[in-house]
């Protein structure tokens, strides 16, 4: 290419070229481009020849350093035949371009690779042409825009239902975290209320076991005062023909207010019963005094004593009455509260 053309093709005006040119007397590339980075600013001065009568620096002939008249150089330009050359035409698809950068560009967006110089002259646009090219570059940018909106749109709906399932998935898993944990406190519950009834059970069979106990010891008390003789299966009368020992003051034919000790078995919910031993002019409030020492949790101005057989609730005022005068010698089962 010559100076002229690669200038061109660097995209710097057609008048500042040939200005360049005609100054630099075509001395070369580097001369004209110097010129017009130093003029840039400069307004072009009236130029007499067109860029048709400035020489073109590989079309001189070498004269040895000597300088050739600018019409010497179009008549020589002329004799040789060589046109010059104002396009660049792509091989392949025959579209023409103004300059190399423009080219280049045709070449990366089609993948085109042939290229030649052409002749043909790229003739500035008209503003009729100024102004469709203009709405054709609006309408190809809005329709751009308008797929990109589209795509944005589909995009974000897509990441929305990927929130949303994200969501619906977080919410899923914490029902069924909640529905375990429900699951786990009604299973809980059932073994709690299973063991409640098997303690509960278990103090109902032990409260039986001492009303049979209580039972059998005053039917065998009985049975010795009245001179009868007590088996493990009851009560056998004394044969005729013995008389009945006489009951003395070391026998077990002793009455309950006769028995200088009473053995007090305490109970306290659902633990083990407490025994206590109190001589028989003992107080109930000396009881619930030893009671408390041994048991915290209660008060013994607070507690309160029941008696399941035969039932009785012993009130405040029957706290300073004897073990003796209350009839709770000589043994007694008490229920703490």
């Amino acid at each position: 290419m010559s100076d002229r053309n690669q200038l061109l093709a660097m995209g710097f005006p057609q008048d500042r070229v040939d200005w360049a040119l005609r100054a630099t007397q075509s001395r070369g590339l580097q001369p004209a481009l110097d010129h017009i980075i130093e003029n840039e600013d400069k307004s072009i001065p009236n130029l007499a020849l067109g860029a048709a009568t400035i020489p073109d620096s590989d079309s001189r002939p070498n004269l040895d350093g000597d300088e050739v008249d600018e019409d010497d150089a179009a008549a020589i330009r002329a004799a040789m035949g060589k046109a010059t050359a104002n396009s660049i035409k792509c091989s392949q698809c025959g579209k023409t371009f103004k300059n190399v950068d423009l080219a280049n560009f045709h070449a990366e967006k089609s993948g085109h690779d042939q290229f030649e110089e052409s002749t043909e002259e790229i003739k500035p646009l008209t503003e009729a042409e100024k102004k469709a090219k203009l709405e054709e570059l609006r309408a190809k940018m809005a329709e751009k825009r308008e797929k990109k909106a589209i795509l944005d749109a589909g995009e974000q709906k897509a990441n929305e239902a990927l929130r949303r399932k994200a969501g619906k998935d977080q919410a899923k898993a914490q029902e069924e975290l909640k529905a375990k944990q429900i699951q786990k406190e009604v299973e809980q519950k059932r073994k709690d209320k299973i063991e409640d009834a098997k303690a509960k059970a278990v103090i109902r069979a032990q409260i039986e076991a001492d009303k049979k106990a209580r039972a059998e010891k005053a039917a065998k008390e009985k049975a010795l005062r009245e001179g009868k003789t007590w088996t493990d299966a009851g009560v056998v009368d004394a044969p005729e023909s013995k008389p009945a020992a006489p009951v003395t003051e070391s026998s077990s034919g002793l009455k309950g207010s006769d028995y200088k000790d009473t053995r007090l078995q305490i109970r306290s919910g659902g633990g083990p019963p407490m025994s206590l031993t109190f001589p028989s002019d003992k107080t109930l409030y000396d009881v619930a005094l030893a009671f408390a020492e041994k048991n915290p949790s209660f008060g013994a101005d607070s507690v309160t004593f029941t008696m399941s057989f035969p039932r009785r609730v012993f009130t405040r005022d029957e706290f300073g009455n004897t073990l003796r005068d209350l009839g709770l010698t000589p043994s007694a089962v008490l229920q703490a509260t």
